[in-house]
């Protein structure tokens, strides 16, 4: 959970106690104006409501279940929000243990780059306790534009894969035809700008489309974690006998990319394998 999103809730009225495994990270959260806890656990003491958002679906287990994580201080009048990109088979298993303790869980997860959770417009999936999404809604509020009920565990965590396969499989398509284009001798500037004149044109094709330009590749999605949410829509997708032929490809590409060293950098740095 970036400064961003802390400033957005501590702005909002609420009361922030933070901790992250980097210690120059909580510096950021506390200059924000959030307290500091020691360990997971100490965080949810003090805490009515703990909102998580880490790396992947191991870090997500290691919070809950891991020396003085989550669990130790779970009870009946605590609440659990897992925003990390997860699949659903570990958001069930988080949930079974949030519940086995008394506590209310709910899993959140969140479409939008570093530059929305800043401005606070993330559109949010959430799925599992009715009650505890209600009570959340000022902090989600502070955190987006829009929030959805989605019903049981499982559901928000199986949304956003489906609409994280779209836009990995739509940016490794960007990068490609950019690629061709300067194979062919064409400028990428008049492609851009052609392309804004077009219905293909949204937000996110767009910036991706500058940040490709430019090289830089500054960070909004990291590479890895766009990875991250192919491997585990198709892992979905072996499950339920869904081919997904688009989606295997591209995320080859952005394994190698990330392979090549570019996986802190944005994801529009696939392009970088595209052109390469």
């Amino acid at each position: 959970m970036g400064s961003g999103i802390v400033k957005n809730l501590i702005n909002s009225g609420h009361s922030v106690i933070v901790w992250n495994r980097t210690q120059e990270k909580c510096a950021d959260f506390v200059k924000a104006g959030a307290e500091q806890g020691l360990t997971p656990s100490d965080v949810v003491l003090a805490a009515d409501i703990t909102f998580s958002c880490v790396a992947d679906p191991q870090a997500a287990k290691h919070m809950v279940f891991g020396n003085c994580g989550v669990l130790m201080e779970i009870s009946s009048d605590k609440g659990y929000v897992e925003m990390t990109g997860i699949d659903a088979e570990t958001s069930q298993d988080i949930a079974e243990a949030i519940n086995g303790k008394g506590g209310r869980y709910l899993e959140a997860q969140v479409q939008g780059s570093k530059t929305q959770a800043q401005e606070g417009t993330l559109v949010i999936l959430a799925a599992g306790n009715r009650t505890l999404f209600d009570d959340c809604q000022s902090c989600f509020e502070a955190m987006g534009k829009n929030s959805f009920y989605l019903g049981v565990v499982g559901n928000a965590s199986k949304m956003n894969l489906v609409l994280q396969l779209m836009a990995g499989v739509t940016l490794a398509g960007l990068a490609e035809s950019m690629a061709l284009a300067d194979r062919a001798g064409l400028q990428q500037k008049d492609v851009l700008e052609v392309l804004e004149l077009t219905s293909l044109a949204c937000p996110a094709i767009i910036d991706k489309g500058k940040a490709i330009i430019e090289g830089g590749f500054p960070t909004q999605l990291p590479l890895q974690h766009m990875q991250k949410d192919l491997r585990l829509s198709l892992e979905m997708s072996d499950q339920l006998e869904q081919p997904l032929p688009l989606a295997a490809a591209a995320n080859e590409v952005y394994k190698h990319a990330k392979r090549v060293g570019y996986g802190e950098h944005d994801a529009s740095a696939v392009y970088i394998r595209a052109r390469f």
